[in-house]
């Protein structure tokens, strides 16, 4: 009688027979893989004839060319197995924003980042490349057409960002050719795309609620939205530069779709594609962040007896009402980026990935 073998360690066996004859330059691991854009991220890899490996705190799908490995960022032991045998790894872990937990911000971003980058040594990891976001820039005034040279925020919009700055700092710190160990940072802005359990879901939900009535400011000021593949483009791009010039270690890169939008044009496209209306009465900018601002002071005082978690804060007023669209020029000299997917086609294939959620007239 033949001894009994677990269902990982057969899942192992599988997965090592299936990717024997792909050289260690294409093994990867996506951390974050079951996320919105680390599934994303594992179908483009697959689909370039990478091997990949998926660390997460859950496995969020099945796919029999894809090893899986469900455990605790913080934990090397956990982390380690996911990591051995592969060159680069892709990190795009992050907790939702919306979740405003503090705590967990910093445990995962940071605390985790930093075990991330000591197990990928450990593990003869070559390359590193961090999903960061353009927000470690922002500090809710207008920016124009930024670039990467501008400083991180003095005053981040929030403390999740503020944790996204300390995370991209010790990811580029940690760039050290000498080990032939590279990393870099990925900076896109306003992910959205098919599957996305947050921009659309949301915004439906509050003109569901009656909650997209209002435009705040004047409706003109142009913001970057990038749809999903073309983020998943410029990682994958950044990792196979880094095989030929070593030089971009250590630096972050702004990916978008290199088409500004107004915010509030936007919204509203995703809106009435899916057969909502559009917001159509004014606020001026500072009214609406006043208001905020007052709110948000109302909910400190209440909080030691009523806790409370406003979805009209000064932060998402800054986000809704300012220019901040980031410049792709950096990306497009070091390793030729450009977009794969234009706006106009990124809004349609959204709006029809959302159709089940559109209002039945």
């Amino acid at each position: 009688m033949e001894p009994a073998v677990s269902e990982p360690v057969r899942d192992q066996v599988a997965w090592t027979h299936l990717t024997e004859d792909i050289p260690r330059a294409k093994k990867c691991t996506v951390i974050g893989g079951s996320g919105f854009l680390g599934q994303h991220m594992v179908e483009q890899l697959l689909a370039r004839g990478y091997a990949v490996n998926v660390f997460d705190i859950r496995q969020g799908f099945d796919n029999p060319q894809v090893q899986f490995f469900v455990g605790d960022l913080c934990s090397r032991q956990d982390l380690y197995p996911a990591l051995k045998g592969v060159n680069t790894v892709f990190h795009c872990a992050s907790p939702p924003p919306s979740s405003n937990n503090k705590e967990l911000f910093y445990r995962v971003n940071y605390n985790g980042t930093k075990n991330v980058i000591e197990t990928c040594k450990e593990a003869g990891v070559q390359k590193l490349i961090l999903t960061s976001t353009a927000s470690v820039i922002f500090e809710g005034v207008d920016i124009k057409n930024g670039t990467e040279d501008l400083p991180y925020a003095m005053k981040p919009i929030d403390y999740y960002t503020e944790t996204k700055i300390l995370q991209e700092r010790v990811v580029l710190g940690a760039n050290d050719p000498e080990r032939n160990f590279l990393t870099t940072a990925i900076r896109p802005h306003g992910i959205f795309g098919p599957r996305d359990p947050q921009l659309v879901p949301i915004l439906i939900e509050a003109a569901r609620n009656g909650k997209m009535k209002f435009v705040i400011g004047n409706g003109k000021n142009l913001v970057d939205f990038t749809f999903v593949d073309n983020v998943v483009h410029g990682h994958i791009l950044a990792a196979e530069q880094l095989s030929h010039d070593a030089t971009l270690g250590g630096k972050a890169f702004h990916i978008t779709n290199d088409e500004p939008i107004p915010f509030w044009t936007f919204l509203s496209r995703i809106l009435t594609g899916l057969n909502y209306e559009a917001p159509k009465y004014y606020i001026p900018y500072w009214v609406a962040y006043y208001l905020a601002l007052l709110l948000s002071l109302l909910v400190m005082v209440v909080s030691p007896v009523i806790q409370l978690q406003p979805t009209f804060t000064p932060m998402r007023v800054a986000l809704a009402g300012t220019f901040h669209y980031y410049s792709c020029e950096r990306a497009k000299k070091a390793m030729g980026y450009q977009p794969l997917v234009t706006m106009d086609d990124a809004v349609e294939r959204t709006v029809q990935s959302f159709r089940h959620l559109q209002r039945v007239k």
